[in-house]
């Protein structure tokens, strides 16, 4: 397949970079979060914010566009589930901060849409 161009590496795509930066600011957020929620809440908007960059890369790797579309649809899924992780993280104990981290988790739902929107296209 194609890789889009002249990307390289899945590293290269910003939607990817993007990602890391957010699952790096979720595990710091996470830490805000009480010891009670450590096996709840907590790791599961861990879960989700990991699974966002990997399914990225790892639909990168795969060799047909069809099943880059699939890795690139489930980390729109994990983006959503992250984002009404986030939502009620901030109902419950961090009191409706709409941070930094709920800006670039919707920026990565709009990157993730137009990628998948330029994979769908037919090929030139």
């Amino acid at each position: 397949m194609g890789r889009m161009g002249k990307i390289g590496s899945y590293r290269e795509l910003e939607v990817w970079q993007m990602a890391m930066d957010v699952a790096a600011m979720v595990y710091e957020l996470t830490r805000q979060l009480p010891k009670e929620e450590l096996y709840g809440l907590s790791a599961q908007m861990r879960r989700a914010a990991i699974s966002i960059p990997a399914n990225i890369a790892e639909g990168y790797a795969r060799r047909t566009r069809k099943e880059y579309l699939q890795f690139l649809s489930i980390a729109a899924g994990s983006q959503a589930e992250l984002k009404t992780l986030l939502l009620l993280a901030d109902r419950l104990y961090l009191g409706n901060n709409r941070g930094p981290c709920h800006a670039a988790v919707d920026r990565i739902s709009m990157m993730l849409t137009r990628l998948r929107q330029a994979l769908s296209e037919p090929s030139s």
